[in-house]
């Protein structure tokens, strides 16, 4: 069985990530990751968020 993510194998995988290492360094990377986590969780809230408002507008419309 062959790894695959985004078409790439392991590796490719290892290559992008020795790329990456030397790009931005070890102890920039963490702080990216942190970044990168802090937008999603952001990004998730706000769609919790329209789909509740597009939940109140639906049930007004009905009463």
């Amino acid at each position: 069985m062959k790894l695959l993510i985004f078409g790439l194998g392991g590796s490719e995988l290892i290559f992008v990530a020795l790329l990456v290492l030397l790009l931005f360094g070890g102890k920039k990377i963490p702080e990216m990751m942190k970044g990168l986590g802090q937008g999603v969780k952001s990004f998730k809230e706000g769609m919790k968020d329209v789909t509740s408002s597009e939940d109140e507008k639906k049930d007004e419309k009905k009463d």
